[in-house]
C-alpha cells in the first residue's frame, strides 16, 4: 500500500508538561480545603461544630469530578485532619477528648469517599457519553468529506487532529503500512483483514484508546473505503487517458492513411502525366496537371501542420506570445488568409469595440478554422455573419452560417481531435475546430457551439479585452 504522508495532531502542540499540571491540581485541592476551613470559622458560632464537617464534601466533590479518586481520597483526608486540627477539642491538635469524635471523623471520612467515587463514575459515563457523540460527530465528519470528493492526504491532518483532541494527547497517523524503527508499536487500523493505517499515540494513552474498538474499527473502515475510492478513481482516469489515446493513434493512423494518401496519389498520378512520353499534353493541360499539384501540395502542407499543431497543444508547448490588437486588425488579418470564400462573409464590428491582448498569429489561426468551418457547410449562395459584441470583460465574436446545424449531443464532440461529425464534414481532417479551441484556450478565451433553432450553427469565441488603456499598434 502507499504512504501518503504521517499527521501529529494539535494536542502535541498544547499539551502542558505532567509536572505542571500536577502542581497545578495539587495547589487547588489544598485551596479548596482552606477555602471550606474558613467557612466553617464563619458558621461556627451559630452551628454546632460536628455537624459543620460535612462542608468538606464542597472540597472533596468537585476534585473528586475533575481530577478522580487519586486526588479526592487524600483531599476528604486532609479535610477530617483539618476539621479535627482546627475545630475539634482539643484543638490545635490530632488528640481527640470526646468519644463520639472518633466516630463522627471516620464516618466524614468514608463518607466523603463513597460519595467521591459515585461522582467519579457519573462523571466518567457522562464522559463516556460526551466521548462517544464526539467520536460520532468525528466519523460522521469524515463520511462526509469523502462523499464530498475530498483527497484523504487533504483529510488525515483533520483526522489526526480530532484523535487528539478527543484522547487529550498527541497522535499521529500513518496511512500504509508502520515504519520499522519506531519505539513504541502503533494501533493498527484494520479494514476486513487488511491494514490501512497505524495511529501512533503516546503510552499513558495507548490503552485507553484501544479499548474503543468500535471507534477504531469504524475509522479503519472510512479510511479503506477513502483509499480504494481514490485508487480505482485513479484507475478509472488511467484508462479513460488510455481509451483516448488509443482513439487518438486511430484516428492519426486513419487521417494519414486517407488525407496524406488522397493528395499523394493526386500528385503521383499528374506527375506521371507530366513525364510520360506517350501522352501528347497541349499547354493547357499541362497547366492544369501543375495546378493539381500545387494544390494537393498545399493540402498536404495544412493536414501536416494541422497534425503539427494538435500534438503542440496537447503537449502544452504553444506558447502565445500575447500583445494589443484591434478585432479590424484580427478580421482582416484572417479573412484575406482564407483565400477563396471571402467574398461571402459579412462582418458586423461596432466603432467602439475595445482592442485584446492575444497572440496575433493564434487567434487569426482560430477565426480562419471557424469562418472556413461556416463556409464549408454553408451552401454556395448562402452569406455567412460574422458579428462582435463587447462585454465588461470580454469581447465576443459570433460566426454564424445557414448550415445543416449541429444537434445536442455534437455540441461539444465537435471539438474532439478528428471527429468529422460523420455527415458534418465529410470533407475535412475533423482538426480545425480542435485546433481553434486550443489556441483559443490558450490565450484566456474560449470556443463553443450553438445550435440555431431556425437551421445553421453559430459558433462563439470570447477574448480578454485589455482592462487598462494602452497605445494600440503593436501589430499595426
Amino acid at each position: 500500500m502507499r504512504e501518503y504522508r504521517s499527521v501529529v495532531s494539535t494536542a502535541e502542540r498544547t499539551r502542558w508538561p505532567k509536572a505542571l499540571v500536577v502542581a497545578g491540581r495539587v495547589a487547588a485541592s489544598v485551596g479548596a480545603v482552606a477555602l471550606v476551613t474558613a467557612a466553617i470559622f464563619v458558621l461556627r458560632e451559630g452551628v454546632p461544630v460536628l455537624s459543620l464537617g460535612v462542608l468538606y464534601l464542597f472540597a472533596v466533590l468537585p476534585v473528586a469530578i475533575l481530577w478522580g479518586l487519586a486526588y479526592a481520597i487524600p483531599v476528604a483526608l486532609l479535610s477530617m485532619a483539618a476539621f479535627n486540627w482546627f475545630f475539634l477539642p482539643p484543638v490545635h491538635a490530632f488528640h481527640l477528648a470526646e468519644e463520639e469524635n472518633w466516630f463522627a471523623l471516620p464516618v466524614y471520612v468514608v463518607t466523603a469517599i463513597v460519595v467521591s467515587e459515585l461522582a467519579v463514575r457519573s462523571r466518567r459515563r457522562a464522559d463516556d457519553a460526551e466521548l462517544r457523540e464526539r467520536e460520532e460527530a468525528l466519523l460522521a465528519e469524515l463520511s462526509a468529506a469523502l462523499l464530498q470528493g475530498r483527497r484523504i492526504e487533504d483529510e488525515v491532518g483533520r483526522i489526526a487532529d480530532g484523535i487528539g483532541e478527543l484522547v487529550g494527547s498527541p497522535v499521529r497517523i500513518e496511512l500504509g503500512h508502520s515504519a520499522a524503527d519506531a519505539a513504541e508499536p502503533p494501533i493498527e487500523l484494520v479494514a476486513e483483514g487488511r491494514a490501512v493505517g497505524m495511529l501512533y499515540v503516546s503510552r499513558e494513552t495507548r490503552a485507553r484508546l484501544a479499548a474503543r474498538d468500535r471507534f477504531l474499527a469504524a475509522l479503519g473502515s472510512l479510511l479503506a473505503v477513502a483509499l480504494d475510492r481514490e485508487r480505482l478513481a485513479r484507475e478509472a482516469l488511467d484508462a479513460e487517458a488510455l481509451r483516448r489515446s488509443d482513439a487518438i493513434k486511430t484516428a492519426v493512423l486513419r487521417s494519414v492513411s486517407h488525407d496524406l494518401r488522397t493528395p499523394l496519389t493526386a500528385i503521383r498520378v499528374a506527375a506521371e502525366g507530366l513525364s510520360s512520353p506517350a501522352l501528347e499534353l497541349t499547354q493547357e493541360d499541362r497547366a492544369a496537371l501543375l495546378d493539381a499539384i500545387l494544390a494537393e501540395t498545399a493540402r498536404l502542407q495544412r493536414v501536416v501542420g494541422d497534425l503539427l499543431d494538435l500534438s503542440r497543444l496537447q503537449a502544452g508547448v504553444a506558447r502565445p506570445d500575447p500583445d494589443v490588437w484591434t478585432l479590424e486588425e484580427l478580421l482582416s488579418q484572417s479573412l484575406a488568409a482564407l483565400g477563396g470564400g471571402r467574398e461571402r462573409v459579412d462582418v458586423d464590428l461596432p466603432e467602439d469595440t475595445p482592442p485584446v491582448r492575444v497572440d496575433a498569429v493564434q487567434v487569426e489561426r482560430v477565426l480562419v478554422n471557424l469562418v472556413d468551418n461556416a463556409l464549408k457547410f454553408s451552401p454556395p449562395t448562402s452569406r455567412v455573419r460574422v458579428t462582435v459584441e463587447a462585454r465588461p470583460e470580454n469581447v465576443v465574436v459570433r460566426i454564424v452560417d445557414d448550415g445543416p446545424g449541429l444537434s445536442e449531443g455534437e455540441l461539444e464532440r465537435v471539438f474532439e481531435p478528428f471527429e468529422t461529425g460523420g455527415v458534418r464534414d465529410p470533407r475535412g481532417n475533423g482538426l480545425g475546430l480542435a485546433i481553434a479551441r486550443g489556441f483559443a484556450e490558450a490565450n484566456g478565451g474560449r470556443v463553443w457551439a450553438e445550435s440555431e433553432l431556425r437551421g445553421g450553427a453559430t459558433f462563439g469565441l470570447a477574448l480578454p479585452i485589455v482592462q487598462a488603456p494602452v497605445s494600440v499598434g503593436a501589430g499595426s
